[in-house]
């Protein structure tokens, strides 16, 4: 190799010309371990050092010395024989980190040195390790996409002819795998690699050129009968790579039926697979019809040993084959449709599609080949659907009934298995069994879009056989299938004008409901039709008490509340004659403790639409039984001190009412009647006086204010006070009224001791809903005067986590604007606040003291914002000063203008690696873009990079 390397270049490698200097003794004695211990490098301390410390420190010294400019010196000393293969790992993974990242490094005259130097070395390592085998021709592979074309052209053609050239005491067997790793990671690394995008271009024209070298190759490798196993798969191997790159499906055609030769071969199977997928499911491979029909019979031939492999339990196999009739089909569907002349092999293929989605056995456990079919079906139906209505209602006679036969198996499939079976699954296969009965529900719903309401008939059917035949004994399991498509199809779809489901709803009542899993489905069955009932509420009385017994059941927590919530939400105005009995058995299931707090919030919610359509002295009565227990709860907490188990106790209780009072709204009686959507008769005028949630709200407020006097410095309960308010702000608007003036009051002095977010966004809430009204004014506005001097008193105390708010016209804006600009000088201690800027800035125009506060003191904001681009703040918060910037652009151009050419003007600033020049053009740019806020962000992240020093680098490519 040495012989060859001087016939190449005239000479050795000039290692001090390309590398330095310094001889490698010393590079490695004095750079790469001076603080190391002597008798323990580096790389032994990675490997063998039980000490945790003492592996990270090593780490990440050999990472800082890997990108290091001495590098170029130890990689090769690393590679010496002598050392053991983790060494000469770290050596080799230099060497490549060094060509793929640092090329520029490399001059010219010295590419066919390190070329010639690196052949060596893989032809030395051939023998010997494989991983460092591998690293070796990943760094020849990143040389290689550095030089071709202009400078290396035909360079897999050398490395062809150089790995056959005998000599070097390299058996052949060992050159032949060298040389295929060699070709198997060349596109590996095109695909990783960093190379401009130009640059891209030009180099997989180039690879696509020496495919023309590859593909005899490999073709006369994997069709010698005395081809060893290892040098087929690592054909296999490459091959699956190469097709990657876009190799048209015609010019790889020999190969790819030379796989499924492979395929019964054990050891080849699995690269065989990978190989052929990667083939046919190249964009461009639909192109090739000729090539696509060749390939059917092939995927056909395979049904016997598919069959085989079912009946051997072999999941692998089954899985493999699977994989390629899918990809066949997914990809090529519509291809394959259009060749009329062969409908019946396409017909044949979906119905092997079919056999792989039923394949016997329990998901996951038994097989996991079903859920890759899924998709296909989707596929399939999308381009039947496509066609145009003369040629869609040929397709659909021969597929419709393909369609209702895939509804069987997936209703089969997702049946649950025997009660014993079940149980004894681990709750990771549970939790994907579910997953993949969600997936088949899918299916379901997307399937009904082809079959349409004769799917539901045809499920009604079947139920109805199962329920009403005494003489055949049926499982639970297949009764809650049936349920479950019906389930699948009414959560999503309208079904309100289908005929079968008064007679579903008539069956429900008829199931022998003795297994919680056949519960949970009636249930979530009925949640699905409560719109339905909403429009034929004469059912209610035939499923209502299904679900309120179900409420006592802890197995059913989740179904049972869900469906409870559905039907008081869709149905309200037909329920106050079983308002009485769902309020008691609610309260009688909360008493109890039976659900978990997510269930006992949506409990809540559902007697909040429950009471909204009930006249209003009754929503009294009923809140007066239902939050009574509570309040006296909360009145015992009040007066214990505070500890973490009342914690608790005090915000579920909050968390309870907060819930309640987030769907309880009488206001929507009129607007529902209004619009259409319930009758009149149905709805209940509304009382004159106070909302009854106002009524609740100031009996409880004295409680609140003395539960907030012990815990105002816990931020979870204060946010569970403020959530209380804020929803019943959000659904009652204005009717909040009457609560305005006691609890702005409350939210000063909330503030102004202990300032808390949550406490923030309620005054948000307030000041949008009622800084407009005349009559609500002063409070508002002494609140927000407050909150103003509290927050500007926070940033000055270099406290920068608190959003600003919206401005009133009367208030004190100067201030506000102050908390944004402190917010922005903050940035090295913590996050810039943006929002306060980019919430004023649009007010500019139509509130005039922020107008002149902006044309005052927009500068310093400006510099605050190019300080922080400068380097001054993290790099992930370029983005909201980018949006700081695109807002003055918009709202204040002429004035931007000039601030920026002021504020960039002192040398040095924002940045001392910045140029005048560069300076300038970032100016022009961000003054030219008042429409495109994504290329603002990209001007300001390209600068920051200026600025730091990092423009053009490995950090900055992952920017």
């Amino acid at each position: 190799w040495e012989r060859r390397n001087r016939r190449i270049t005239g000479k050795g490698i000039d290692m001090r010309r390309l590398w330095g200097k310094k001889g490698i003794r010393s590079s490695i004695n004095g750079f790469f371990f001076p603080m190391l211990p002597e008798k323990h490098c580096a790389l032994h301390q990675l490997y063998y050092d039980p000490n945790i410390e003492n592996k990270n420190l090593a780490q990440k010294w050999l990472m800082q010395a890997q990108v290091s400019p001495q590098a170029w010196q130890f990689c090769w000393a690393l590679l010496s024989p002598d050392k053991v293969p983790e060494i000469q790992y770290f050596g080799a993974s230099a060497l490549h980190t060094k060509i793929s990242r640092y090329w520029s490094d490399i001059p010219t005259d010295q590419y066919e040195s390190l070329k010639s130097q690196l052949f060596s070395q893989i032809a030395c390592f051939s023998s010997g390790s494989k991983m460092v085998l591998t690293r070796l021709c990943v760094a020849l592979a990143s040389l290689a996409l550095n030089t071709m074309p202009e400078a290396w052209p035909g360079a897999v053609a050398e490395m062809v002819r150089v790995f056959q050239e005998e000599g070097g005491g390299v058996d052949g067997r060992a050159r032949c795998l060298a040389l295929l790793e060699l070709l198997t990671v060349l596109p590996e690394e095109f695909q990783t690699s960093r190379l401009p995008q130009y640059r891209k271009g030009q180099v997989r024209g180039a690879l696509g050129r020496e495919w023309g070298s590859v593909c005899p190759l490999l073709q006369q490798l994997l069709r010698r009968t005395d081809s060893p196993g290892a040098v087929k798969a690592r054909v296999l191997r490459c091959l699956s790579s190469w097709v990657l790159l876009d190799v048209p499906l015609s010019e790889s055609e020999g190969l790819v039926h030379d796989c499924f030769s492979a395929l019964p071969d054990p050891e080849l199977f699995d690269t065989a697979v990978e190989a052929i997928v990667n083939a046919i499911s190249q964009p461009d491979s639909q192109r090739y019809v000729n090539t696509l029909l060749k390939l059917v019979p092939q995927v056909l031939a395979l049904q016997e040993q598919l069959q085989e492999a079912v009946q051997n339990g072999d999941m692998e196999t089954c899985h493999g084959i699977c994989r390629i009739a899918v990809t066949l089909g997914e990809n090529h569907s519509r291809t394959l449709l259009e060749q009329v002349d062969h409908w019946q092999s396409f017909l044949a293929l979906v119905n092997m599609i079919m056999f792989c989605t039923g394949i016997p056995g329990h998901y996951p456990v038994n097989e996991t080949t079903s859920s890759l079919t899924l998709t296909f079906w989707y596929t399939l139906q999308d381009e039947i659907m496509s066609f145009e209505s003369d040629k869609q209602s040929v397709y659909l006679q021969v597929y419709r009934p393909v369609y209702f036969q895939l509804v069987d198996v997936l209703l089969h499939k997702a049946q649950f298995p025997s009660d014993q079976e079940y149980a004894s699954w681990s709750s990771d296969e549970k939790e994907q069994f579910r997953i993949y009965r969600v997936d088949i529900s899918d299916t379901l719903m997307y399937v009904y879009e082809m079959l349409g309401s004769e799917l539901l008939s045809n499920l009604y059917d079947k139920l109805g056989r199962l329920l009403t035949n005494a003489d055949q004994p049926t499982s639970w399991q297949h009764t809650e299938a049936l349920l479950y498509g019906f389930q699948s199809i009414a959560e999503t779809i309208d079904v309100n004008y289908s005929d079968v489901i008064p007679g579903l709803i008539g069956l429900i009542p008829r199931i022998n409901i003795n297994n919680v899993q056949l519960a949970d489905t009636v249930m979530f069955t009925i949640g699905a039709l409560a719109e339905w009932l909403a429009d034929h509420p004469v059912m209610l009385s035939s499923v209502l008490p299904l679900v309120l017994q179900a409420l006592g059941n802890p197995d059913l927590s989740v179904s049972s509340v869900s469906t409870l919530k559905k039907i008081c939400r869709e149905c309200k105005y037909d329920l106050p004659p079983f308002a009485t009995n769902i309020v008691a058995v609610s309260q009688e299931v909360l008493i109890k403790q039976i659900h978990k707090t997510s269930q006992c919030m949506w409990l809540m919610q559902a007697l909040g639409f429950l009471l909204s359509a009930l006249p209003v002295e009754d929503i009294l009565r009923n809140l007066h039984s239902l939050i009574t227990p509570y309040i006296q709860q909360l009145e015992k907490l009040a007066d214990e001190t505070p500890n973490p188990s009342n914690k608790l106790a005090i915000i579920h209780i909050l968390g309870l009412l907060s819930n309640l009072f987030t769907t309880l709204d009488i206001s929507k009686q009129d607007d529902e009647s209004a619009d259409g959507s319930a009758p009149p008769v149905k709805t209940v005028p509304p009382t004159p006086g106070p909302n009854p949630v106002v009524v609740v709200l100031q009996q409880v407020f004295a409680l609140i204010q003395t539960v907030l006097s012990k815990w105002l410095n816990d931020s979870q309960v204060v946010e569970a006070v403020c959530a209380i308010f804020e929803k019943s702000v959000k659904t009652l608007l204005h009717d909040f009224a009457p609560m305005v003036s006691q609890l702005s009051e409350m939210l000063g002095q909330m503030y102004s001791t202990i300032p808390q977010a949550s406490a923030l966004d309620l005054t948000r809430q307030m000041v949008h809903i009622f800084a407009s009204e005349t009559d609500h004014f002063p409070p508002i506005k002494a609140l927000f005067e407050l909150v103003t001097s509290v927050t500007l008193s926070i940033f000055q105390q270099g406290r920068g986590n608190i959003l600003c708010l919206m401005p009133l016209s009367s208030l004190d804006v100067k201030a506000v604007f102050h908390c944004g600009k402190f917010a922005h000088n903050l940035h090295k201690r913590s996050p810039p606040t943006c929002l306060c800027a980019t919430e004023l800035l649009p007010r500019c125009s139509d509130v005039p003291p922020l107008a002149r506060v902006v044309q005052e003191d927009g500068k310093l904001l400006v510099q605050a914002v190019l300080e922080g681009i400068g380097g001054g703040a993290s790099r992930s918060l370029m983005d909201q000063f980018a949006e700081v910037l695109f807002c003055l652009n918009k709202h204040c151009f002429s004035l931007l203008a000039v601030w920026l050419k002021e504020a960039l003007q002192p040398p040095g600033f924002p940045s001392t690696r910045v140029t005048a020049e560069q300076k300038d053009n970032f100016s022009q740019q961000i003054l030219r873009e008042r429409v495109n806020k994504r290329r603002v962000k990209d001007i300001v992240k390209e600068f920051t990079l200026l600025c730091r020093g990092l423009h053009g680098t490995e950090y900055a490519a992952e920017y």
